[in-house]
């Protein structure tokens, strides 16, 4: 839950209260201003994708910057929304539903899905409104991603071509959508599947109306910042250069969004001579990411009253508070050799899946969330 106390940093806040626990630290103007270089920059329609974090102080952040519409996977997803915003759209894009989240989300007003097979859009049944949008999703053999989101979901394009044409005799708004997969920094891997997209659209001989670029946006994780322009334009230009009638784009970035305004707080437990450290968080809480992607470099260590610890880095093997011994961070993590027990050891950019799968396992896991005007 978020604390209501403002604090002006991270620091400021451990050199007033030295927690004991794993805090968040939440900045609102970090969150704004991500989510308008997306709202300007991003030639469509921006969707934040609530999976990386559905937290209310997020929702009504997107909403203050000009975000009006959402991509929801689940009915407790689109109540999340709906708690902040009767208006705002929702695109349902998780392809696979069964026929009671179908109800739940004609109800609740959705007007885009996403299907990659017959049987999924036989689901759907009749569009209850005119405007009612069914994007076929679609799949390629495309490298760039830390990892690929084909192997669960996406037609093939020939499959896709099939599956277009039948949104379209449903009397669907007929459009295509693909996710080049998670933290993404090859803008040529957008190109290839716009391009697909476009060869779809003219073997069904369909015109679609909206193209569906997906998530995938990487977040900053090293000292090189991504460059989140130069994918927005080579999306747009190559848009308008393999289509004859360019639909218009849709985006649902979830990591690249929200990451930058949180930063997590842990606390050293315990070091050993042989080079661990034990933190009070771990991989059934706020790291719990790093099992599955590369380990982010942006990392600092706050010593007594938040005074940064200066001196040359070392490799340490970090283990979280929990008893399983599974709870280990799978790479070395650089921290100064100086490092202390009751120091505090921060990551910057958390604010994606960190909370969003996070786990109380043991009784650990993040305390509370501390809002904060940097981080």
């Amino acid at each position: 839950m978020l604390d209501v106390t403002s604090f002006a940093c991270p620091e400021a806040h451990i050199a007033s209260v030295e927690p004991d626990e794993a805090v968040m630290y939440f900045a609102t103007d970090a969150l704004a201003a991500q989510a308008r270089r997306f709202v300007d920059g991003f030639a469509g329609e921006v969707s934040y994708a609530v999976k990386a974090n559905p937290a209310r102080e997020v929702l009504e952040g997107v909403l203050g910057a000009g975000i009006r519409a959402f991509d929801v996977a689940s009915p407790d997803e689109m109540h999340k929304v709906r708690r902040v915003s009767r208006e705002a759209a929702l695109h349902y894009n998780n392809p696979v539903r069964s026929v009671r989240e179908i109800a739940v989300g004609k109800e609740m007003g959705v007007g885009s899905w996403s299907v990659d097979a017959l049987s999924e859009l036989a689901k759907l049944g009749p569009a209850v409104r005119d405007a009612e949008e069914v994007s076929v999703r679609f799949k390629l053999p495309v490298k760039g991603a830390h990892y690929d989101f084909g192997a669960k979901f996406g037609a093939t394009p020939q499959a896709a071509v099939a599956l277009l044409q039948a949104v379209q005799a449903a009397g669907y708004r007929p459009a295509l959508t693909f996710h080049p997969g998670t933290q993404c920094h090859a803008p040529e891997a957008w190109e290839s599947y716009i391009a697909a997209a476009a060869d779809i659209a003219r073997a069904a001989g369909v015109c679609v109306e909206r193209l569906n670029v997906g998530g995938g946006f990487a977040a900053q994780r090293s000292a090189q910042a991504p460059d989140l322009e130069e994918v927005f334009d080579r999306i747009f230009r190559c848009t308008q250069a393999v289509f004859a009638s360019p639909p218009k784009l849709v985006c649902e970035p979830g990591r690249a969004l929200v990451a930058e305004s949180y930063t997590l707080a842990t606390r050293v437990k315990a070091l050993r001579a042989e080079g661990e450290v034990f933190l009070n968080d771990g991989l059934y809480g706020g790291l719990a990411e790093w099992r599955d992607m590369s380990a982010s470099t942006r990392v600092r260590v706050l010593g007594h009253k938040g005074a940064p610890r200066g001196a040359p880095s070392k490799a340490f093997k970090v283990f979280g508070p929990t008893c399983d011994s599974l709870d280990c961070l799978p790479d070395p993590v650089c921290l100064p050799a100086d490092l202390k027990e009751g120091d505090y050891v921060l990551f910057a950019g958390m604010g994606a899946y960190s909370m969003a799968i996070a786990t109380g396992f043991n009784g650990y896991g993040i305390g509370s969330v501390v809002r904060v005007q940097r981080v």
